[in-house]
């Protein structure tokens, strides 16, 4: 199929175009196939379009921009009248631009690392004869400076956006880096927010609202998406070293922001202009690296979510689904699952003429579960709508979940088909944050609406403003008895709603048994570090703990003379070790030195032989307890490992190497890495 596509045969789209028939649905569950499908683009095999922009044009082309400093035009995108797509190279030479824009006025804006570039065709013949520099900013040389947009506003102004520096944590070398600037049609700047990490995302709603996603880092406990307006800071105190220049909409200092730990909406009480996001997307829960995305304008030709957004994720390769609301004046709203399996790392979102959303993507250095380098494929909604929690809705005693067909009244009646949780996670200048203060929620009873489309599920307790909440509808089954496509939404709730609260009688015992049940957190079965023995006493419990222990990180007493062995593995980008091939002696005692000299979260974990995707799959259900289980699985698979770790961090284990030769593998468990990062512990005699 690779060979296919790389000749640019039509035969693996026209494959994939093929409607899925009643029969075949009939005999397996649904699947999102069946509802939205993936049609690839076939790519000559001498174009690497590791895309960076897109930029759809008035007459039904398609124009990239690539990572490796080239524009192409796409000619016949959606492949009608079974002609395959044609390319033709407009321009060459920019500096990795990662934004493409079509001007309404006839010509394109690149954002290349270090200015907007204004490309001209001066005789029509698809070639840009003129690179005007439109707006310039300084550079460092690091090589984080990514640089995104722009992006056109109501009013003809536009945004880019500058990502901050990385320096074993994020910094703003240069002018404006960590900064959304706005644009006017002369070039003329305006600083307008601050406080970004890593805004590849970015857009503007029907209301004109600007919207920026951000990844997990420093500063930054999970994925989100934030309002921004004019002065706000966004969360990451890097960008605030040039809060005293010309022009700057806030006069907050990097020494203003405390590094508590506490929740960001708890911060937010007290720091000017600290913007909290208005949806989470909860690590790997629902994604790693979010990236652009689409408000749906096309009045029903994508499917049943007129007005709602779809967020690409880089590092899983698929697209999510958003829908927000406005309560007491703030932002919020809940993020849905909704198409995985895209072929490359999802960077880029445009709708196409026919109503379908156009994904680019690339991989090189930012590696995804999608095993292309890179790839261009469209979303085509089949027509059939699916059984799914259309969104959430706050309620001043819980949520209202409605749904895009009438539910099955008994199932949707009973509480026990529900679930409730609510967590937060920790604002500080650390790469990340585990899940912080997770509860459940009792359910003290559920409403269904007349028609069958919602149901308001009443919580018993209190709601806890600024708390993320896993609304999980496992059991409510369609009228037509289908199960949900999918099965849970992820509130961010800012504020509850005003209004009426119902009233309902104490909820059932046996409710309260079921909810408390789906809400205990399994304990890790990583062995904690054995005490070394008092001085001068033998212990035969040293070896002993060595031989079993999984995570063992104080070298043990009676290893009088040191390991026999010591390894040292590092990571490197592109989410990859630096070795793929470790060899150990049968029975040796052996010291593995772990160093993360990556800008992301990892581990490293030794399964037995054949185990590791199976170790990795295991780690990606673990939902909300993978944080508190640093991603290592209770598996009898898993022998070894250490504790995720920070970017420019290390560890040390020790263990007694199995007695049974073979090739073990060792792994990254942490969700969307296992699939790359593998090698194996070759243990022999």
């Amino acid at each position: 199929m690779k060979k296919l596509l790389s000749t640019g045969s039509l035969l693996l789209a026209l494959l994939l175009a093929q409607p899925v028939t009643q029969d075949a649905r009939a005999q397996r569950p649904a699947t999102e196939d069946d509802y939205y499908r993936l049609v690839t683009l076939p790519i000559p095999e001498e174009i690497k379009l590791e895309v960076g922009g897109l930029a759809p044009l008035p007459d039904g082309r398609l124009a990239v921009c690539t990572r490796r400093g080239e524009v192409w035009i796409i000619g016949n995108p959606y492949m009608q009248g079974s002609r395959v797509p044609t390319y033709k190279k407009y321009a060459s030479g920019l500096h990795e631009p990662l934004g493409l824009m079509w001007h309404p006025k006839g010509y394109f804006l690149c954002t290349q690392r270090g200015e907007v570039t204004k490309l001209i065709d001066t005789d029509g013949d698809d070639v840009a004869d003129e690179y005007q520099s439109f707006y310039k900013w300084p550079l460092s040389g690091n090589y984080h400076e990514y640089s995104y947009g722009p992006v056109l506003l109501p009013d003809g102004d536009m945004v880019i956006t500058l990502n901050l520096d990385w320096v074993g944590r994020g910094a703003s070398l240069a002018k404006w880096r960590g900064w959304m600037l706005k644009l006017t049609e002369k070039g003329e700047m305006t600083p307008w927010a601050t406080g970004l990490r890593s805004p590849a995302g970015f857009g503007v709603l029907h209301d004109g609202s600007i919207f920026y996603t951000e990844n997990q880092g420093d500063w930054v406990g999970s994925g989100r998406m934030t309002h921004l307006e004019k002065g706000d800071f966004a969360g990451n105190p890097a960008g605030l070293r040039w809060s005293s220049e010309a022009g700057s909409p806030l006069s907050l200092k990097p020494e203003d922001v405390p590094s508590t730990g506490k929740p960001m909406h708890e911060v937010a009480k007290t720091v000017k202009n600290l913007k909290v996001p208005a949806v989470w997307f909860p690590h790997t829960l629902m994604g790693i690296s979010t990236s652009d995305f689409k408000e749906d304008t096309t009045k029903g030709a994508f499917g049943p979510f007129a007005g709602q957004l779809f967020v690409g994720d880089q590092g899983h390769s698929k697209i999510m689904r958003v829908d927000l609301e406005k309560v007491n004046g703030k932002w919020q709203g809940a993020c849905f699952p909704f198409r995985e399996g895209f072929q490359s790392g999802i960077i880029r979102t445009v709708w196409g003429q026919d109503g379908s959303l156009i994904v680019g993507m690339t991989s090189r250095g930012w590696s995804a579960t999608g095993q292309s380098p890179y790839g261009i494929q469209r979303l085509v909604w089949t027509g059939k709508t699916p059984f799914e929690i259309k969104t959430i809705r706050s309620k001043p005693d819980g949520f209202d979940v409605v749904f895009t067909a009438p539910v099955d009244r008994k199932t949707a009646e009973d509480p026990a088909s529900y679930s409730l949780n609510s967590f937060t996670y920790k604002y500080h200048q650390t790469y990340g944050s585990p899940i912080e203060d997770a509860k459940p929620v009792p359910i003290r009873g559920v409403i269904v609406a007349s028609d069958g489309l919602s149901a308001r599920i009443v919580a018993d307790t209190a709601l806890r403003e600024g708390y993320i909440h896993e609304i999980k509808a496992e059991g409510v089954r369609s009228a037509g008895n289908l199960p949900l496509l999918h099965t849970t939404g992820y509130y961010t709730l800012n504020a509850i709603a005003p209004g009426e609260r119902v009233t309902i009688a104490a909820r059932s015992a046996a409710n309260e048994s079921g909810h408390a049940g789906h809400a205990a957190m399994m304990a890790s079965a990583s062995t904690k570090a054995v005490p070394a023995p008092t001085k001068g006493t033998v212990s035969k419990s040293a070896v002993a703990a060595a031989k079993s222990a999984k995570r063992l990180t104080e070298q043990p007493a009676d290893w009088t003379k040191g390991p026999d062995q010591v390894l040292t593995v590092s990571t490197k980008p592109g989410l990859k070790f630096d070795t793929d091939k470790l060899e150990v002696k049968a029975g040796s005692r052996v010291k593995v030195v772990f160093n993360n000299n990556d800008d992301m979260l990892h581990n490293f974990v030794i399964t037995k032989p054949g185990a590791a995707n199976a170790v990795g799959n295991a780690a990606l259900r673990l939902n909300l307890n993978g944080p508190k289980m640093n991603y290592v699985p209770a598996s009898a698979d898993v022998l070894y490992h250490t504790n995720i770790l920070q970017p420019e961090t290390a560890e040390s284990i020790y263990f007694v190497a199995p007695t049974e030769p073979g090739d073990y593998q060792f792994v990254c468990t942490f969700p969307g890495h296992s699939s790359l990062m593998q090698g194996i512990l070759k243990v022999v005699r």
